[in-house]
């Protein structure tokens, strides 16, 4: 398999993507980490910064940044999976602690930065924020709400602009306004993974790739090149976990699907703005997002492929030409003047949803088992705090993360098919059916807020 025609971020990663040796047999370590993307590798990063005669190994089925790492839109941003409310009626939390978790997030920001000045890791970081434009009556109600949680879950950077204010920052079409966060970073996540796997290995880890896990058990990792025998195993898996033994119904796999244009000369950028690189999305219900690269070119996705039944992910589902035909439609209705550009790539690839659509990490002491995901595409930075909290998990400290509520939650298990397969496709057919009636009336959806407990909206 050619790794570097999987994205734009791998092909431009700027590296040999020659894979590294599988595993050469049955081997005992202190901790097995199962996956080499970003939460693998932070997970190994971080160990190994605390503990540095750790035996760790990261297991790989392909390359490392190979999944959702390798794939997506490229926001390093502050959004966490769910919003401040489901966070603080967790069991045991409250909104001091939903507010704890987001203020970590927010931070998790200042640490990649520092990270990737550590190890020198070269990933096109900048800190533009994102702007979420307002491009109806309907979503100018849903904004004004966002802004309202922000104030009351400890968010006071985060605000409302008027289409003047939102017009110095861009120049969609149909604009009410936008919001503003300064708590988002551009980055090119091909290179920051395969840095952050180059430093893993400096720091003495080692990575196995080309060896796929089958099955994992309390003590051991089954590969198709052996066992890994580890006093700690942590599964790091997100949307190829259905893949595993015995966890088809733990996370679910939905695509996300990505287009990138040509680079954009500057008269072209002088219609568009968003000189400042911030990240961009708006209100609608069918989540859309985009950013402005290092190298002058827009990478824009967003949601609307199917959802395959029986959890099933096959390199087939990465492209699905209609959603593309949509993605490029949708940009160029945003910014009119991309009507004669060229879209020089195309991609997707499946991000992991828990049935409540609520991100966790923990570790199970009795049986050495630790795990972190379900991150529903907002992963780029919440795989970081996993990393760091499963490393003060692992080494036993008792630290501010490690009391945070997304720690030790236990998702239910997915309904059985037909069911799930039914459900998640219903919702996501609705959200576009949503966005479609709020086009025709100016008002908020009734099927989206009938529907949005199904599809486990913020």
């Amino acid at each position: 398999m050619r790794y570097d025609d999987i994205s734009l971020w791998l092909e431009t990663c700027g590296e040999d993507l020659t894979p590294r040796p599988g595993l050469p047999g049955s081997i005992d370590v202190d901790v097995a980490v199962v996956g080499a993307g970003f939460t693998g590798l932070w997970t190994a990063y971080y160990l190994l910064g605390a503990d540095p005669t750790l035996r760790v190994a990261v297991i790989e089925r392909e390359v490392a940044g190979f999944g959702a790492s390798g794939r997506n839109g490229g926001w390093m941003s502050a959004l966490f999976p769910a919003s401040g409310a489901k966070l603080a009626a967790l069991p045991g939390s409250s909104d001091g602690q939903a507010r704890r978790q987001l203020a970590a997030m927010r931070d998790t920001l200042d640490e990649v930065a520092t990270a990737c000045a550590e190890e020198d890791i070269d990933c096109d970081f900048h800190r533009g924020g994102t702007l979420a434009f307002v491009r109806s009556p309907a979503q100018l109600e849903r904004a004004r709400a966002s802004i309202d949680e922000a104030r009351e879950y400890g968010d006071e950077d985060t605000v409302l602009l008027g289409p003047r204010q939102t017009a110095e920052h861009a120049h969609a079409t149909r604009m009410y306004g936008a919001t503003f966060t300064p708590h988002c970073a551009r980055v090119q996540p091909a290179r920051l993974a395969r840095g952050l796997a180059r430093a893993v290995e400096r720091h003495g880890g080692t990575i196995y790739e080309q060896t796929a896990v089958h099955e994992i058990l309390p003590g051991i990792v089954r590969t198709d090149h052996g066992d890994v025998r580890a006093e700690i195993v942590i599964r790091a898996t997100e949307g190829y976990t259905p893949a595993l033994a015995g966890q088809r119904r733990e996370i679910v796999p939905v695509y996300s699907l990505i287009v990138a244009t040509e680079p954009l000369p500057e008269s072209v950028w002088d219609e568009i703005g968003l000189a400042d690189s911030p990240t961009f999305t708006d209100f609608r219900h069918l989540l859309i997002y985009g950013q402005r690269t290092a190298d002058g070119r827009i990478v824009f996705g967003g949601r609307g492929a199917p959802y395959h039944f029986g959890s099933s992910v096959e390199s087939e589902f990465d492209r699905v030409e209609r959603v593309f035909a949509d993605l490029r439609e949708t940009l160029v209705e945003l910014f009119p003047v991309l009507r004669e550009t060229t879209f020089t790539h195309s991609w997707g690839g499946p991000l992991g949803i828990a049935r409540d659509w609520m991100a966790s990490v923990g570790l199970d002491r009795s049986t050495g088992l630790g795990w972190a995901g379900g991150y529903v595409g907002d992963g780029v930075s919440t795989t970081n705090l996993a990393g760091r909290t499963l490393s003060d998990l692992v080494t036993g400290q008792q630290t501010d993360l490690t009391t945070l509520p997304w720690v030790d939650h236990r998702s239910p298990k997915w309904e059985p098919e037909p069911l799930r397969w039914m459900g998640i496709n219903t919702g996501l057919r609705a959200m576009g059916l949503a966005d479609h009636e709020e086009s025709l009336t100016s008002r908020g959806s009734r099927l989206a807020r009938l529907l949005s407990p199904l599809v486990g909206g913020h």
